[in-house]
């Protein structure tokens, strides 16, 4: 593969940064960062791109949050200039490079996404008897730093614009990755290696795709895997028999050492497709499929909290709206219609006494 170079006057370029600036304040213009930027944001971006040229740019503190969906996930929002820095990096390298992965890679994509996932499994599932789904352990904080600038530097060529990726990568939180032996490691290795990029980036999403271009790879023309697709770090394999992807699973079990990386221990079964795959929300058989449970008990309660703060006037309705209709979105792809009307039968959208009532 031919290495990208000379994009760092593409990349440092006032229009860059300016459509950068516009990309990252999506949705998000009242929020106090941006704000703030967006008051004198020429002034901001020509110091961006001073400080760029100079060599001077050191991103700032990452504020750190918790959600839970599921399980709880610690978020790292990045300062918003090095947002707009984010997107100005990832709208010179991210096109080249992403026509360099396979087609099978779902996530964080221009006309991918999880519900063309869900449909290429399926349809396979129609085809093959059984599947073999993976995911690695702990993966956003076990990508390990010196390696993921070593899959950079095979990529692209431009030094300057490797030395702006690098301070992104080594300006990531402290990972939670408990150390881990590799084979060749000694005492102090997993100690002495910085592992974990934040999930909140831009760029952690696109590192994410990057980190396991190789492998992917290595499945698709070493193994020779057709049916085969990844979604971040969720994978799958499908076969008409089950002892080869025992096999498989083996084999990628070993693959993934190379890059530091270990499969969970408890989500790498084979089982039959006609029993139902737990892939990105769904429940996907050969012929049909339904939503997680955890999914719809999630927005009913969500639905409800809606309508409360909409009675108290903490919510308008654009948003009610907004949110409503993502979620109609993802049920949409899925038997689903019942459970739809069993949640908006729980709750009317009405303000306070005396205020106007809504229909969602």
């Amino acid at each position: 593969m031919k290495r990208i170079n000379g994009i760092w006057g593409q990349l440092t370029s006032f229009d860059n940064l300016l459509h950068a600036y516009r990309q990252a304040r999506r949705g998000k213009r009242s929020r106090p960062g941006v704000a703030e930027f967006g008051f004198t944001f020429e002034h901001e971006l020509f110091a961006l791109q001073r400080e760029l040229r100079d060599g001077s740019y050191q991103p700032g503190r990452y504020r750190l949050f918790t959600i839970y969906e599921r399980k709880p996930r610690v978020i790292a929002a990045a300062p918003f200039r090095d947002r707009v820095v984010h997107h100005a990096v990832m709208q010179v390298i991210e096109p080249p490079l992403d026509r360099t992965f396979i087609s099978d890679s779902y996530a964080c994509r221009k006309g991918k996404g999880v519900h063309a996932a869900v449909d290429r499994y399926q349809s396979w599932a129609q085809t093959y008897r059984y599947v073999l789904k993976i995911d690695v352990q702990q993966y956003f904080p076990s990508i390990d730093h010196d390696l993921l600038k070593e899959k950079l530097r095979r990529r692209i060529k431009d030094a300057r614009v490797l030395n702006v990726l690098d301070r992104i990568i080594e300006s990531s939180p402290q990972s939670m990755a408990e150390p881990h032996y590799f084979p060749g490691d000694d005492l102090l290795t997993p100690l002495d290696r910085r592992t974990g990029i934040p999930i909140g980036n831009l760029t952690s999403q696109f590192f994410a795709n990057l980190y396991l271009d190789d492998f992917d790879h290595y499945l698709k023309q070493a193994l020779k895997i057709r049916p085969y697709l990844r979604y971040v770090d969720d994978m799958v394999v499908l076969d008409y028999d089950k002892v080869r992807l025992a096999e498989t699973r083996a084999a990628v079990r070993e693959r993934l050492a190379t890059d530091r990386l270990r499969l969970h221990p408890h989500k790498a079964h084979v089982s039959p497709v006609a029993d139902g795959l737990n892939l990105l929300g769904y429940v996907v058989y050969p012929a049909r499929r339904r939503l997680r449970s955890d999914n719809g008990h999630r927005f009913s309660r969500k639905f409800r909290n809606m309508a409360e703060a909409y009675r108290l006037g903490r919510l308008e309705w654009p948003t009610v709206v907004a949110s409503v209709q993502s979620w109609i979105g993802h049920a949409q792809h899925a038997d689903a219609e019942g459970l739809r009307r069993a949640i908006f039968s729980q709750a009317v959208f009405r303000r306070g006494a005396g205020q106007e009532t809504a229909s969602a």
